[in-house]
């Protein structure tokens, strides 16, 4: 990594599997010196594999890479990457999350960070040990409307927060000819909505109001058998008629209860967090209602740029009151020009590359860390064990997870 002017840092990128993340990682990097041209964070395509060649040669040919390869050891053989994005399906992740930490590169990987929780912890570990900065795709945390309800929260302008609901509703197993990928394969993906999804809530929720202490949850699977999908074909939102049938080995649908710690913004809170992939109707319906005893919040990824808000409990206009996403709000200023005019997905993914890369050029640590992906996925095995036993389980604390707030400076950046 070079420093080619005083406020300048120009960073070597290299990306493992190019599929559609890997796609929205290269135009996250590409995009944040224009969105963010005063932090002077400029990024190099330098070197892309997929184990799939045209993959490969579609990394170099049409997004820019300087050189692609099939093996992704070569990514983290070569000295002009600085970072690392890691986007092969989650079975891979512990095997490439360690080789990264183990080869130096600071990296950004998608979420689970793991199969289980063993394997998550195996990556964190690996990147504390080799002094890493890393990041992980929960990309909703940076919504504007989700930045502005953790301002509420910490400043108590909700006041004590009692209970929470969170949901994430999506139907692209709800076709039941849908395909077979590998998400719907134990051993490529570990858990199915458990952990494909209620991740994704369990990162928002203690992204938003600390820790999870306790679980309690149950699972289902829906739909037994789906058509096979061959690996590095299709998405998981392929449609194969007549197909050759496979087992789906995993959960299609969970819900838990939950128990905020004492040490967290919501001590003594409980909530209920929900997932399903099979639902039918909603799409990416990715909410959460906060409740306190002063006010309350409500947003849906859905409605992505609305927040819901009421403060106060009285008064001639008491109810809520519907805010666009403004200047005011998180990031949503180097995007927009003003209210009524809305971000998207891809815009988060460029808020978590701003975050990753300012933590990795030795700026303020608001990044995801592997950490927290760690404490994420032992609260995912707490509501398994629970789906197991019928019992409340408790949740094993991550002392280094920090949930989006500034740890120590004790990592370092690579290069």
């Amino acid at each position: 990594m070079s420093t080619t002017g005083e406020a300048t840092h120009d960073i070597g990128v290299g990306l493992i599997s190019v599929g559609w993340m890997g796609k929205l990682h290269t135009q996250a990097y590409q995009a944040l010196s224009t969105v963010y041209p005063e932090l002077g964070l400029r990024s190099r395509l330098v070197h892309a594999a997929d184990t799939a060649p045209d993959r490969a040669e579609y990394a170099r040919e049409v997004l820019g890479y300087a050189t692609a390869s099939t093996d992704y050891r070569d990514v983290l053989a070569n000295p002009d990457v600085d970072v690392v994005s890691i986007c092969a399906p989650t079975g891979l992740h512990r095997e490439i999350g360690v080789a990264a930490a183990e080869a130096g590169k600071s990296f950004w990987i998608e979420k689970p960070v793991g199969r289980d929780a063993k394997e998550a912890g195996e990556v964190a570990t690996a990147a504390s040990s080799s002094g890493l900065v890393t990041s992980v795709g929960y990309n909703y945390r940076h919504a504007p409307a989700v930045e502005r309800v953790r301002e509420l929260v910490a400043n108590g302008d909700l006041g004590r927060i009692t209970n929470v609901r969170a949901v994430f509703f999506t139907g692209y197993g709800s076709e039941p000819k849908g395909a077979l990928s590998w998400r719907f394969i134990r051993d490529l993906a570990g858990s199915g909505a458990l952990g494909d999804l209620l991740s994704h809530v369990i990162d928002l929720v203690q992204y938003l109001l600390g820790p999870i202490s306790e679980v309690t949850a149950l699972t289902s699977t829906v739909y037994t058998e789906r058509p096979i999908l061959p690996m590095g074909t299709g998405t998981h939102f392929a449609v194969i008629e007549d197909g050759e049938l496979g087992a789906v080995e995993n959960d299609d649908y969970t819900a838990a209860l939950v128990r905020f710690a004492t040490d967290s913004r919501a001590a003594g809170a409980v909530g209920t967090l929900e997932a399903s992939r099979i639902i039918v109707g909603p799409q990416c319906g990715l909410g959460f209602e906060i409740y306190g005893t002063e006010g309350s919040a409500s947003w849906n990824f859905e409605q992505m740029n609305e927040l819901r808000v009421c403060v106060g409990r009285g008064g001639p206009h008491y109810g809520y009151t519907t805010v666009l996403s403004n200047s005011y709000l998180g990031d949503y200023a180097h995007f927009q020009p003003g209210p009524g005019n809305s971000m998207g997905y891809d815009d988060l993914k460029v808020i978590e590359a701003k975050k990753f890369l300012v933590a990795v050029t030795g700026g303020e640590r608001r990044n995801s860390t592997v950490d927290d992906a760690h404490h994420v996925a032992e609260v995912i095995a707490a509501a398994a064990a629970s789906a197991e036993s019928g019992t409340w389980q408790h949740v094993p604390a991550v002392p280094r997870a920090t949930f989006g707030g500034e740890p120590a400076p004790s990592a370092t950046a690579s290069g």
